[in-house]
Order: structure tokens, then C-alpha cells, then sequence
């Protein structure tokens, strides 16, 4: 089965790739030729990774998948949360127009460990959420289709530690450590982190929905 995974994200893509496995064949927004930023300004995660899906689906009229993450930190209210990737970024900008929207994995650990110093309730979850639309046709020469939304969810608890720890994974992965384990995402390997973390979770129920899917 193929469809499209709206991202160019390299990590993304592996873990995604690694997850669903051979029976699917997972291509990227590159891969299909779409090269533009993806408008990402919902209020919520639901709300980007919908956002998202429908963007390609609408523009290219293929099935696909999209998704959003956000880490919730107990402490901070739930932040940063759909800001999660651009952290950093946010901390003295007054307004949207204003803000530098970059991926600075460093600069976000940074301002999250400083936001904890002196804080000892480090609860925190990761979670995604997926957005995926299909195209299912309603008559046998393809004439006329119609489009399908449906959503998944996966969480993993765990806390922030206050040091960095392990050089694998991404984002905020040297700083989470999952509930139930002594090590970081970074440091559990890509391996393990695919079993168990929130991507994993929302894929797994993806990827069962797909394969009961006619």
C-alpha cells in the first residue's frame, strides 16, 4: 500500500518506515514533488496535523497521512506543547509575525532545563497526534471520490531529566526519559524508542486501521 507521509523529516520518515514495515510504502512530500512550507498555525495538535493532511490531500488528491508532536510538561501547564519544536524561539518574541520559526533542537533542551531548574516535579508526556485522509472512490471507474478523516493518538509518561544523556534520536530525546526505564530516548536506541514511544503508539493504531481497511 502506498501513501504519502507529509513530512521531509528524515528521522520521521525512518521511524515511520521502520514501524509499518514492508507492506507499506511510506513516501515523503519530496518524493511527490512538493517542495513548499506547509502552513503549521493551529492552536492544538489535532488542529496542525489536520491541517497538514488536508493541505497534500487537496493539492494532489492522494491519500496521506500527517503528523504532530508536542511534549506536555506537567509543571510548565502543558508547554510547550504544540510549540515543542520551536521553543526557544518563542522566549522573547511578543508576536507571531515576529517569531523565528527554526528547529533548534539545543536551544529548545536549553530553555526547557532552565524553565525546571528549581523545580522538582518533572512529569511530562510526548504525544502525537495523526491526522489521516483517504481518497476512496464511490464509483468503479474512479469518476467520483470521496474524502475520509480519521485521527489517532499515542502518548508515553515519563519526566525531564536535568542533564543531557545519549547521542541518538532527536528533538528533546536526551532530556525525556520514558516512565518504566532508567535511560533517555537518545540513549535507548531507535530500536527500543520505535516500541514504546508516542509515535509509535499513534503509527501502531494507524497501521491497524490500514490493514483492516478493504
Amino acid at each position: 500500500m502506498k501513501i504519502v507521509f507529509a513530512t521531509n523529516n528524515e528521522h520521521k520518515l525512518s521511524e515511520i518506515r521502520a514501524i509499518l514495515g514492508p507492506k507499506f510504502e511510506v513516501v515523503s512530500l519530496a518524493d511527490i514533488g512538493c517542495h513548499e512550507d506547509i502552513p503549521e498555525t493551529g492552536a492544538t495538535l489535532e488542529e496542525n496535523a489536520l491541517m497538514k493532511a488536508e493541505y497534500i490531500y487537496d493539492k494532489y488528491h492522494l491519500s496521506c497521512f500527517a503528523d504532530d508532536t508536542g511534549l506536555e510538561v506537567e509543571a510548565l501547564n502543558g508547554a510547550p506543547g504544540v510549540y515543542s519544536a520551536r521553543y526557544a524561539s518563542l522566549e522573547s518574541v511578543a508576536t507571531e509575525s515576529q517569531q523565528t520559526l527554526s528547529h533548534d533542537s539545543e536551544a529548545n533542551m536549553a530553555r526547557l532545563l532552565r524553565e525546571l531548574e528549581n523545580n522538582n516535579n518533572r512529569k511530562a508526556r510526548f504525544r502525537t497526534v495523526i491526522a489521516l485522509i483517504q481518497k476512496k472512490d464511490v464509483c468503479p471507474c474512479g469518476c467520483t471520490s470521496i474524502k475520509l478523516i480519521h485521527k489517532f493518538e499515542g502518548i508515553v509518561n515519563g519526566e525531564i531529566i536535568r542533564e543531557k544523556r545519549g547521542g541518538e534520536g532527536f528533538g528533546y530525546d536526551p532530556i525525556f526519559q520514558p516512565e518504566g526505564y532508567t535511560e533517555t530516548f537518545a540513549e535507548l536506541g531507535a530500536d527500543i524508542k520505535n516500541k514504546i514511544s508516542h509515535r509509535a503508539r499513534a503509527v501502531a493504531k494507524l497501521a491497524e486501521f490500514l490493514r483492516a481497511t478493504p
